[in-house]
């Protein structure tokens, strides 16, 4: 039986790690370079409250869920994957103008909350975690772990455009297509994992 001193951080170590805040920091840099102060703050704040409320949703209810309607890990990566390769695509290929109010919340959503923040690693860490406490305290435990994880996020995004004038124009548009590429492997990872994990269900 893991201790609460123990489990605490494992759960906080886990959901870090697995939410990879740096990445979701460095994708919302790339896709908000064109925005002002006043267009961000919403943004930040909407992508991280959709990410508590998902990881929560799925913390205390997901072993359930995933029962319920058949649902699998596997089929939650592959639809993140396919997520992400819209989101790579328009990054290296960005929209010039003004966002409309709309695509300011599909940003917000898509990707920052899903599947980056709250995507199916982390949905899934959280599930597992929850499995395997003892009580009612290590399933707090598990909320403060993704409380921090979404904190970290949400204080990177805030001073990304300090980062942004420190790296400066030129630098920046670099890591944009950089940035493309890496989130389009990372979604075709997220693609082959999910069809790693149902190819031996389906032939079963």
């Amino acid at each position: 039986m893991i201790g609460i001193p123990e489990f605490v951080v494992l759960a906080i170590t886990s959901v870090i790690a697995v939410m990879e805040p740096p990445s979701t920091i460095a994708v919302y840099l790339t896709l908000t370079k064109d925005m002002n102060e006043s267009q961000r703050r919403p943004i930040i704040a909407k992508s991280m409250q959709v990410s508590f409320l998902v990881l929560l949703f799925f913390a205390l209810t997901g072993q359930l869920l995933f029962s319920v309607f058949n649902i699998t890990i596997a089929s939650f990566r592959i639809a993140g994957g396919i997520l992400l390769v819209t989101v790579a695509f328009k990054m290296l290929n960005p929209k010039k103008g003004e966002y409309s109010e709309e695509e300011l919340e599909d940003i917000a959503v898509v990707p920052l909350a899903f599947p980056l923040t709250a995507g199916p690693g982390t949905i899934t860490t959280v599930i597992l975690l929850v499995s395997e406490a003892n009580d009612l305290v290590q399933v707090f435990l598990v909320i403060l772990a993704i409380v921090v994880g979404i904190a970290i996020s949400y204080v990177g995004m805030k001073y990304a455009s300090k980062i942004s004038g420190f790296i400066g124009g030129e630098g920046l548009r670099v890591i944009t297509k950089l940035m493309a590429i890496i989130v389009l492997a990372i979604a075709v990872q997220f693609v082959i994992s999910g069809m790693t994990e149902a190819i031996p269900q389906i032939l079963s």
